[in-house]
């Protein structure tokens, strides 16, 4: 740990962003070990993956947010940062939903790439904001590793969500893959993007890291939440219990 907080916060956020990547793309390898993925398993697995998405939203950034001085008091600034998140997803996905509607073949796929990928950038500028404000502090950039380790873990289960629906529409393996695996790259530019901005402009820490919340918690509302209870709601929220205290026992317990 000590050879990791010595190095520049922004080869940090690489190396993390690297780490969350690592498991989209392992997750949307089962494409090529399985014809198609069960019902039930893929309602466990985006079940997991919201409910560790709502732990990290609220243990990894709007407590830490709340504890930033800003022009307003932290209570408001993390309630207006969690909203401008919010609505950022809200508004993307009235975008593309539009959009997505309206084309076909090729350009449907693409759309639903971009779609997807959009909504895991708050999640690579969420670790990098992490990382930023341990700078530093080896307690707390071990901390941040924890929170970017839940990331990873929740990217797994979203990299095999992603490329299984794209193999079921009649997409081939390789290209199931790619797009799926590509979605989760896009943490990586996200990622040094945060580490980088928070680092020169402190007062952007609390901004960044409860709008990384809001979107977050958004992401997992309009389609984490609703695609695990289009199946069996027994698993959806078991999987989402277990998946918050997996999530609430890497931050918590280990940090």
């Amino acid at each position: 740990m000590q050879w990791f907080c010595s190095l520049d916060v922004w080869l940090q956020a690489l190396l993390a962003s690297l780490l969350t990547y690592s498991f989209a793309a392992l997750g949307a390898m089962l494409v090529f070990f399985a014809g198609r993925i069960g019902k039930t398993a893929l309602t466990a697995l985006t079940g997991g993956a919201a409910g560790i998405m709502i732990a990290a939203s609220f243990f990894s950034l709007l407590l830490p947010a709340l504890g930033y001085e800003s022009f307003l008091p932290p209570y408001l600034t993390v309630s207006f940062g969690f909203l401008l998140g919010g609505g950022f997803i809200v508004l993307s996905d009235l975008l593309f939903s539009r959009k997505i509607a309206k084309a076909k073949g090729d350009g449907r796929a693409w759309l639903v790439y971009l779609a997807v990928t959009l909504h895991n950038l708050p999640e690579g500028m969420a670790v990098g904001v992490s990382l930023a404000v341990a700078a530093g502090d080896p307690a707390a950039t071990a901390l941040a590793m924890v929170f970017a380790f839940g990331i990873a873990v929740q990217n797994f289960p979203e990299g095999a969500c992603v490329a299984f629906p794209l193999r079921t529409g009649g997409m081939g393996r390789g290209k199931s893959f790619f797009l799926a695996q590509l979605s989760g790259a896009a943490e990586i530019p996200a990622c040094i993007l945060g580490a980088v901005a928070a680092s020169f402009v402190a007062g952007l820490l609390p901004w960044a890291l409860s709008f990384s919340a809001g979107a977050m918690i958004a992401v997992v509302c309009s389609e984490l939440v609703p695609e695990s209870f289009s199946g069996n709601k027994t698993v959806a929220s078991a999987s989402i219990l277990l998946g918050f205290c997996l999530m609430m026992i890497l931050d918590i317990a280990l940090g």
